[in-house]
This record gives C-alpha cells, structure tokens and sequence, in this order.
C-alpha cells in the first residue's frame, strides 16, 4: 500500500481548488446598434446661443435705440426736446441753407460703386449686393411712407406735415449700412467713411431747418433696420454662377433728380 506525502497531497488539493475558480469564457455581448446612425460622425452637437446674442436681436438693438430716442423727443418732449434742439440750431445758424444734402444720400452707394471697381471683394457678389438693396430699399420706402402719413408731424420750417422721420437720413443710413457690411471684413475704414457721410446728411436737415432732431434719430434707426432686415431675408444666394457681361450700381445725381442707377453690358 503506497502512502501519499502529506506535502503532495496539500499541493494537489490547492491546484484542483485553483482551477475550478478560472471563469468560464462567454461569448461577447451584442453591441448596441440602435443608436449607431444617431450622430455617426462624433460632431459635438451645437451650442444654443443666449438669446441676447441672436442674429434678430444683433440686427435690431441698435436701430432700436435711434428709433425709440428719436419718437421719445417729439415736440417738447425729452431730456433735450426737439424744440430745445431747434432753437439752439437756429441761434447759432440763423440763416444757413444749402441743397448739397439732396445729393449726399447716395455718396455711400458711390463709394460702395468705387471700391467695387477698385477690385476689393465684399461679402456678397454684385448680383445679390444688388438684390438685397432692392430689398432693403422696399422695406425703407414702405415704413416711411406709412410712417409719415401716420404720424402727420409738422416740419420746423411749417411747410408740410410728414417730417416723421427723415427720409433723407433714413436714405443715407441705409446705404451707409450696406457699405459697412460688405466691406467691414476688408477694413472697417469703408463703414466710417459711410456712416460719416450719413451723419452729415442728418445734421444738414436740421440745420436747413428741414426736420426736427426727432426726425433724424428716427431716420438713422430706419434705415440700418431696413438694410439689416434686407440681410436677414436674403438667405438664398442667387446667380452662383455669374452673369455673362458686365454688371454694376451706382447713385444718379443731375440737378432737379436723384435715383440709383443699374447698369448691364453684355459680352
């Protein structure tokens, strides 16, 4: 009878115990494929912006201020009224009179005509420069008008009653805040040049005695809102493949008239 060390025997004992505690191999578990088309490319998915810092209120806020300051200081109304402006315009320039701000309305649409000749490339092509200025253009006329007919404020030097708000700065504001938008990636030099010319156009109403300062806030504020709104509703950009000719805008200034001009010569 053969005897069994105790040593092996322990040995033996702890090997057998080892190897029935080694798991068992399983098959892998079946990957989740119901969600394998949700965003395939790992792109995190999009920050929601404040909605201070939406494309409408950017658009708005400031035409906003001019227009709300301008109606606040109708008449006598306001910190400085439109009555305290007038007075102090008069005392200082009594007898001041000029028609040059017939025609700087549309020095800004020249310069935006002259850059563009000039080789520097805006934000748009000619072709939709062009449609969202008939745009914006549409959306001026319309709210002056509605706005004068409505208001029926009587000017300062009592000629007529729709002096609310200044088409002529409207005018120039407008035409200032497209220049400032194409060119404002290329130098921010081109929007201070126009916006400039709009301010003076503004100021020479009030000093001809032709609107009230009311009148010229109110102007300014409308006419960046319709180029700004002109913006916002060009989503879809026309002609991507350019017209066969050559193509341009630009102001039309004769004594009696003025107008914008579009020119097309085909090749």
């Amino acid at each position: 009878m053969r005897i069994v060390s105790p040593l092996l025997l322990a040995l033996s004992l702890a090997a057998g115990t080892a190897h029935a505690q080694v798991p068992q191999a399983t098959g892998a578990a079946p990957a989740d494929t119901t969600k394998k088309y949700a965003n395939p490319g790992g792109v995190p998915a999009p920050v929601q912006q404040p909605w201070y810092r939406s494309k409408i209120v950017r658009a708005t806020a400031i035409p906003v201020l001019l227009i709300g300051y301008g109606a606040s200081t109708i008449n006598n109304h306001g910190f400085y009224s439109s009555y305290d402006a007038r007075r102090d315009i008069r005392r200082q320039f009594p007898n001041f009179h000029t028609t040059v701000d017939n025609y700087l309305i549309f020095a800004p649409y020249a310069e935006l005509a002259l850059v563009e000749l000039a080789g520097v490339e805006g934000r748009n092509d000619r072709l939709n420069t062009l449609l969202v200025i008939l745009k914006s253009e549409a959306i001026f006329g319309a709210s002056t008008y509605i706005i004068k007919n409505t208001t029926k404020v009587l000017r300062p030097d009592g000629s007529t009653r729709n002096s609310f708000p200044s088409g002529h700065t409207a005018q120039a504001f407008l035409a200032a805040s497209i220049v400032h938008t194409e060119f404002r990636d290329k130098s921010q030099w081109y929007g201070i040049g126009a916006y400039t010319i709009a301010t003076g156009v503004g100021a020479l109403r009030m000093l001809n005695n032709r609107h009230w300062q009311s009148d010229v806030f109110a102007g300014a504020g409308i006419g960046i809102l319709s180029a700004h709104l002109g913006y916002l509703a060009h989503r879809n950009r026309w002609g991507r493949k350019p017209l066969p000719g050559k193509y341009g805008v630009g102001p039309l200034l004769y004594p009696g008239a003025t107008g914008l001009t579009v020119v097309w010569r085909p090749q």
